[in-house]
């Protein structure tokens, strides 16, 4: 099986960070993030890598000779981000041997379109996972979420009853594995109904859920509790 092309941001501000990684993780890809030049260094140097989008304006090392330096050491596509008007920024980043560039604040789907774009050009083929489309079920612990049945089935598969709040909150954790969740973002994505942000039933939805996947619902390990922040599909 092909391997999904791989992915690396690097930008100084998290939420431009995670906004552009679980979009491309959506559609496919497969994505890394990085805070500043350290950290990129060492993923490039670690791991194959296919793409780079790369923040210009970051504190101590600044995108310009992040990409003069992967230039020199590596034949890995660049896409560098840029919030500033001036476009010698741009012109000075194409001579360097970027390959595209995109300002700021993101466009999304401009900014998968030129990723795709770039691969073609670069590597001749664009590589998507095969669950680019959404997965047809995820597994909580020992236990296995039906996707298209709207179903959750123990280690047996055997069906354990779910409400269809329940199946809902699965289903946006399945849909976010992996990224911290409040609340109101819980509330958001799963409710059919106006909500209150001071509403607290998710937590004894979650509670019950975990009665039902978790080995130990006392010490959850599968949706686990960021105290203070949220919850967590781990």
């Amino acid at each position: 099986m092909t391997a999904i092309s791989q992915i690396v941001v690097c930008d100084d501000e998290p939420d431009v960070r995670d906004m552009v990684a679980e979009y491309l993780e959506r559609h496919g890809y497969a994505v890394t993030t990085a805070d500043a030049g350290p950290a990129l260094r060492q993923i490039v140097e670690s791991q194959p890598v296919d793409v780079v989008i790369l923040d210009i304006r970051m504190p101590g090392e600044d995108g310009l000779s992040l990409a003069r330096y992967l230039r020199e050491h590596s034949e890995v596509a660049i896409i560098m981000l840029t919030g500033s008007a001036e476009i010698i920024d741009r012109v000075v980043g194409l001579e360097i041997g970027a390959d595209d560039y995109i300002g700021k604040p993101v466009d999304l789907r401009e900014l998968l379109a030129r990723v795709k774009a770039v691969l073609r050009r670069t590597t001749g083929r664009d590589r998507v996972s095969e669950n680019a489309l959404g997965p047809q079920s995820a597994q909580f612990g020992s236990c296995r979420l039906d996707l298209e049945q709207r179903k959750l089935f123990d280690a047996d598969g055997l069906d354990i009853a779910i409400t269809p709040m329940e199946f809902r909150l699965l289903k946006v954790f399945a849909e976010n594995r992996g990224r911290i969740l409040n609340r109101d973002q819980l509330l958001e994505l799963a409710h059919d109904r106006g909500w209150d942000p001071f509403d607290r039933s998710i937590d004894i939805r979650i509670s019950r859920l975990r009665k039902k996947i978790e080995t130990d619902p006392t010490k959850p390990e599968v949706i686990k509790t960021i105290r203070g922040v949220g919850y967590l599909y781990a």
